[in-house]
C-alpha cells in the first residue's frame, strides 16, 4: 500500500522533479510540465463509473502512448484504471492503496520519462 508520502519520495528522487500543487492537490513536474498528479473523484466520476468507481486515493501518470495504457491497465485492473472520457488521454490512474511501492516507481519512472527532456532522459536511462 502507498501513501501520498511515498510518491512524493519516489518523484523526487527523480532528476529535477519539482513538487507543486493547484486546485486539485499535488502535483509532480520537471521542466514545467507535470507527469504525476493527485486525481479527486468528481461528481462526473461517479455518474460515469458508478459502483464500479474505486475508493481510496488516486494518482494520476502520464503513460507513453495508449498501447501503454492498455497494457498497464491489463496487467493488474486492480491497481490502474481509466475513465471513458480519458479513453484516448494518455494517462492511467492508480489506486494508491493498492499499488506496491515496486509498481508505483516503475509507473512514475515511465511518467517522468514522457516529460523529461530527451538529454536529461538519455543520461537518466544510461546511469541505470
Amino acid at each position: 500500500m502507498a501513501t501520498w508520502d511515498d510518491v512524493s519520495r519516489l518523484a523526487l528522487s527523480l532528476p529535477r522533479v519539482v513538487e507543486g500543487s493547484d486546485t486539485n492537490g499535488l502535483k509532480w513536474e520537471i521542466s514545467r510540465r507535470y507527469f504525476a498528479y493527485e486525481r479527486p473523484v468528481r461528481r462526473r466520476d461517479l455518474e460515469e463509473l458508478g459502483d464500479a468507481m474505486p475508493t481510496g486515493d488516486l494518482l494520476g501518470v502520464l503513460v507513453p502512448d495508449l498501447a501503454d495504457k492498455l497494457g498497464l491497465i491489463g496487467s493488474d485492473p486492480e491497481v490502474f484504471f481509466t475513465m471513458p472520457r480519458y479513453a484516448e488521454y494518455p494517462a492511467v490512474l492508480v489506486i494508491l492503496d493498492r499499488v506496491s511501492l515496486d509498481q508505483l516507481n516503475e509507473v512514475l519512472i515511465e511518467a517522468w520519462l514522457c516529460r523529461a527532456p530527451k538529454r536529461l532522459a538519455a543520461e537518466y536511462l544510461a546511469g541505470r
